[in-house]
């Protein structure tokens, strides 16, 4: 039987809602960025030279990291309008690119007199580029991943494209026992780079939104994401003399980094580690200035961190005399000519600033510089 729409507005009208409990709203959680230290980042653009000097602008920002030469049928007077940015993730950098057609090489001499080993995550928006390390040519286009190692020559050639490109301290995947050595120069897909291709791009959209406290959890995504979509894919056995080189700093570097506050930590001690000659441990440190040189730079970066947390209490020449160095005076003394301030400036900084005002997160560091300071 059919009531009528009196009935039914009387019903709904007298309708009580009965409860156990008062009903409590919760306000979204999210969190609250205001005033919050954004992203370094390092913008560049061709456009900002005349036509004739564009190609030579971007030579020059490239320098660091690779030398850039033009296809063989332009001419060094043509446009070349180049655009890049670089944001750094503190840990890692993140490159959003786009360029005309060009070719580029990472020569022998370059490696052999750089620091830069760290590896370089490739993926294109647009274009196709050719890369060749010792004879053997990897393509790269969209859809795919491509992964070398910036310890290694390579040279290729890229057409008109749009990129990102992550370059990551070896050190970033310590904990799993490196990179596989034979990761280099290789293009990837399938599921897993998919996924990881997704989050750079959830990256990209939001650099300019995230701030440094963001950053803790980037780089622990990205660390396992590159690992699980890399390691499934490689032969793990080295085959190679330079594949065993990077299987040998990996080690090294684990070995210092969990021995940073031991006296014992001497070259002898890391040979012994290492199974191979003092000679050999020399070679294999020289990009790095020397094994001596990497150790202590590595416990001044391990200094500066502890300087900067908050929650950490301890005197600066405890902090110092835990990461083996003999006085207070010689720890300034390095910690400054490192850095270029002190380690009492980093406690005065970081109680109000969080330390993000120091003199190597200012708008005068360049790309080499944050090459060259990447996870050393």
């Amino acid at each position: 039987m059919m009531r009528n729409k009196t009935e039914v507005s009387s019903e709904q009208s007298t309708f009580v809602e009965r409860r156990r409990w008062p009903r409590i709203l919760q306000a979204p959680l999210c969190d609250a960025h205001i005033n919050m230290p954004k992203l370094a980042s390092l913008p560049f653009s061709t456009s900002d030279a005349s036509p004739g000097y564009q190609f030579s602008a971007w030579q020059e920002r490239m320098g660091p990291l690779i030398d850039a030469y033009l296809p063989e049928n332009h001419r060094a007077g043509d446009c070349f309008a180049a655009d890049q940015t670089v944001w750094n993730l503190e840990g890692a950098l993140f490159i959003q690119q786009e360029t005309p057609a060009f070719r580029y090489e990472r020569s022998p001499h370059k490696v052999r007199f750089s620091a830069i080993d760290h590896w370089q995550i490739t993926f294109l928006r647009t274009g196709k580029t050719w890369t060749s390390v010792n004879g053997t040519v990897v393509e790269n286009e969209p859809g795919m991943m491509e992964i070398r190692t910036l310890g290694c020559p390579f040279y290729g050639r890229t057409l008109s494209a749009q990129s990102v490109t992550l370059i990551l301290p070896a050190d970033l995947f310590a904990d799993h026992g490196g990179l596989p050595g034979s990761s280099n120069n290789v293009v990837l897909g399938g599921a897993r780079v998919e996924l990881l291709a997704n989050y750079t791009t959830f990256l990209e959209e939001n650099l300019g939104r995230m701030t440094r406290d963001d950053l803790h959890g980037v780089r622990n995504q990205l660390q396992e994401m590159i690992f699980n979509s890399v390691a499934p894919f490689v032969h793990r056995h080295i085959s190679d003399d330079h594949s065993s080189e990077i299987g040998l700093m990996t080690k090294a570097r684990r070995f210092i980094q969990n021995n940073l506050g031991s006296a014992d930590l001497t070259p002898e001690a890391l040979s012994r580690e290492l199974a191979i000659s003092r000679t050999r441990l020399y070679e294999l440190f020289q990009a790095s200035g020397g094994v001596l040189n990497y150790v202590r730079r590595k416990r001044l970066l391990a200094a500066r961190s502890a300087l900067a947390d908050l929650d950490n209490g301890q005197r600066i020449a405890d902090i110092a005399k835990e990461l083996g160095f003999e006085s207070a005076a010689n720890f300034s003394r390095a910690f400054t000519h490192e850095f270029g301030y002190s380690p009492s400036e980093v406690r005065r900084h970081t109680g109000e600033h969080k330390a993000e005002h120091l003199p190597r997160m200012t708008e005068t560091a360049t790309f080499g510089d944050w090459l060259n300071t990447l996870g050393v």
